[in-house]
């Protein structure tokens, strides 16, 4: 895309899908850059749906709590909130005024939600861009998509736990099949209930990087049910979010097949169409994290 396809862009539409997601370990099995590919691969299936612009990924996020797993890389939240801030005023500059973030990683979304009244506070006071008041960012985690959820359920029960999940890494096994890597883990189902705080207490409570979750259930068929499932709710999220007519009837012949980690515990992870036949490609940064190692 160049800078005169974006202008014409914004004649029909201000609005843009900007998929965010981490860097981080996702058990023994599971990608390091699991979080930023799925956001990214949601986040491209609605716009190809909507004719909808999608930014850059961005693929760092907060993750401190797995800094003891090597690989992994985060930022501190201060950080992420001026990475998002900055995102959002550069687009605004040129007319953009709705933001619909497509996120991948529960522990973004703390973060996220305090970016986004950091810039309608700066709005407010001092007031950067001329569509200001018209400003919105909305945060919309795959993950937690009802449909998506209620599959993760349906496929796994108490092994979908709450971070290495098997939806998640089905997912990635579907965008990119040579990531499928499987081995036997002790326990079956990864250990639960305790709380996140600092990066050596989550790799003593939670050593081989799971959380509650079997990611050995996961599969690149079961991958593209959760990628269809997703796109379509968030498409419908996106269209509401943009004030555009509900589509519903044009997907009423779609069976809901399927929310993600149990609520009750704790969890690294804390919302329409038909998807394409193949998986969409994703940025090359992705594919990076996706295959480095995973052989």
């Amino acid at each position: 895309m160049t800078w005169p396809d974006v202008e014409a862009y914004l004649e029909k539409s201000t609005g843009i899908i900007i998929p965010i997601g981490s860097t981080e370990q996702h058990g023994p099995t599971g990608a390091i850059g699991t979080d930023a590919i799925c956001a990214e691969a949601v986040a491209k299936g609605i716009g190809e749906k909507e004719g909808a612009i999608v930014g850059p990924t961005i693929n760092v996020g907060m993750a401190l709590h797995h800094l003891d797993f090597p690989g992994s890389i985060s930022l501190r939240p201060t950080t992420l909130i001026a990475v998002v801030r900055d995102y959002v005023f550069s687009l605004a500059k040129h007319g953009f005024d709705h933001f619909f973030f497509v996120n991948g990683h529960g522990g973004n979304m703390a973060t996220l939600k305090a970016a986004f009244q950091e810039i309608y506070g700066e709005l407010s006071y001092h007031p950067a861009v001329p569509q200001g008041d018209s400003l919105r960012c909305h945060l919309a985690n795959w993950f937690m998509s009802p449909q998506a959820y209620k599959l993760a359920k349906e496929k796994f029960g108490d092994g979908e736990g709450g971070h290495a999940t098997p939806s998640e890494v089905s997912l990635t096994q579907y965008v990119y099949p040579e990531t499928v890597k499987r081995q036997p883990m002790e326990p079956e189902v990864g250990p639960r209930g305790h709380r996140i705080y600092s990066a050596a207490d989550f790799r003593a409570h939670y050593p081989d990087g799971r959380m509650g979750s079997n990611p050995n259930l996961a599969s690149p068929e079961l991958g593209k049910q959760f990628y269809e499932v997703a796109v379509e709710d968030l498409r419908g999220s996106y269209r509401k979010f943009m004030d555009l007519p509900d589509i519903s009837s044009d997907i009423s012949t779609h069976k809901p097949v399927g929310d993600s980690a149990d609520k009750s515990q704790p969890t690294d992870k804390p919302q329409p169409a038909e998807a394409p036949s193949q998986p969409p490609t994703t940025n090359s940064g992705s594919k990076a994290l996706a295959t480095q190692g995973q052989k």
